[in-house]
């Protein structure tokens, strides 16, 4: 899905004043040990699946843009309400559900109906980065669970695969982060795969038929070419950078030398805005993991000020009953599907 620069002068106002304060002590009194619990989790799920602390991570952002990080990209859909998940860009390319609601229940036994799941994917995804190599950050926590979710909101507002920097750039600008920000925020394609349903048009078809992306390395495209045969399997995986479980800032380097393997990606070196933070990070490690965290931090401040829950499961509100999706017209089968693989 392209993401058209007329819906952004379209998108609601990401904040809300009336957002209750979020401080790193939240839980403090009520949960005193939620982030080891988290932290402990995390840890078992990344030894079980390693793809699953890139999949974790990869939660936050896809939260937090679509109404503030409020935990309603966590909720199944119901008969009446088609959720987030089954957006263009999460349909086929979000996992890991699952981790999330073995952190719940391990907080849940622990302390009841104390820790938002909203909060949990803020604490995961850092312990997802941290587990993985990266750098580690006090989180803020204190978010409420929404009541509900939009599918509608999700699809008008993530971007896909296909986007270029140029749309990046005003797609974070609605809320408030800077060109830096994107930049330091790709990097966290430093861990996780990408499909080859993400990447053909841009390996055959990106300036006409039988024309590829020109950034692209010719040997690394070779290998593309391999990996990614026109008529294909779109499903087969390939590493974002070329230390897809280590977070560092290798994906920079790859950037730098034509290696990237989504547009979105390589357009970050290609296009005049974005190309000094690139080469920077690709030279400073430790300067790439400060403006990440600084990225995370302030990603985690999107909230919508919308009335909340703690929900005791995160895949419904309070008050209802587990029933199976139930989606009228299709569902899965009709959604045109974008989106890489964590």
């Amino acid at each position: 899905m392209s993401l058209p620069l007329l819906l952004f002068c379209l998108l609601p106002a990401a904040f809300s004043a009336a957002s209750p304060p979020l401080l790193p002590e939240y839980y403090a009194k009520s949960c005193p040990n939620a982030e080891l619990i988290v932290r402990y989790v995390m840890t078992k799920a990344m030894i079980r699946e390693p793809r699953s602390g890139a999949s974790v991570m990869r939660l936050q952002f896809h939260d937090c843009f679509v109404n503030g990080c409020d935990g309603s990209l966590l909720l199944d859909d119901t008969p009446t309400m088609l959720g987030e998940k089954l957006s263009l860009s999460n349909i086929n390319s979000l996992r890991s559900y699952e981790v999330i609601d073995e952190i719940k229940e391990a907080l849940e036994t622990a302390c009841p109906h104390t820790v938002s799941c909203a909060d949990i994917v803020i604490m995961a995804a850092r312990d997802a980065v941290l587990l993985s190599g990266g750098p580690n950050w006090d989180v803020k926590l204190g978010r409420k669970d929404s009541l509900t979710a939009s599918q509608k909101d999700s699809d008008d507002i993530m971007p896909s695969p296909r986007a270029n920097a140029s749309m990046l750039i005003d797609l974070f600008a609605r809320f408030n982060l800077s060109v830096k920000d994107l930049v330091a925020l790709s990097g966290s394609h430093s861990i996780g795969k990408g499909r080859c349903f993400s990447i053909v048009f841009r390996l055959y078809s990106q300036l006409g038929p039988g024309q590829p992306d020109p950034s692209i390395e010719p040997k690394f495209r070779e290998k593309l070419d391999q990996l990614c045969p026109l008529g294909g399997d779109g499903n087969v995986t390939g590493g974002l950078d070329f230390t897809p479980q280590v977070f560092d800032n290798q994906y920079f380097k790859d950037l730098v030398n034509g290696h990237g393997f989504l547009n979105s990606d390589e357009s970050l070196f290609t296009y005049v805005k974005t190309r000094p933070y690139v080469r920077r990070y690709s030279e400073d490690e430790s300067e790439f993991f400060r403006d990440f965290v600084e990225g995370m931090i302030k990603l985690g401040d999107l909230q919508s000020g919308r009335p909340g829950e703690i929900r005791r499961n995160c895949r419904v509100v309070n008050g209802r009953g587990r029933r199976p999706v139930d989606v009228v017209g299709g569902g899965l089968k009709d959604r045109k599907i974008f989106g890489y693989e964590r």
